[in-house]
């Protein structure tokens, strides 16, 4: 399953964040943007387990990350 990882970040760390979501099982890109979000990623998983998983222990779990929003792909 693909999904989209919305990710705002504390002001000083959003490279450093961006970086090591892109370090993650699963991460397809993780891009440091200009605007709100401070970075959006794309996501492949198996299943919403996996998503699950990966945003709430892994992505969540992160210094400087201050919220996530997750968009699931339907097609």
């Amino acid at each position: 399953m693909r999904a989209y990882i919305l990710v705002n970040a504390r002001m000083g760390k959003v490279r450093d964040v961006a970086r090591e979501i892109a370090s993650l099982p699963g991460i397809k890109l993780a891009n440091a943007c200009w605007g709100v979000p401070d970075i959006f990623v794309v996501v492949e998983t198996a299943n919403a387990d996996e998503l699950n998983k990966l945003v709430i222990d892994r992505i969540q779990a992160i210094g400087g990350v201050e919220r996530t929003e997750t968009h699931i792909a339907i097609e």
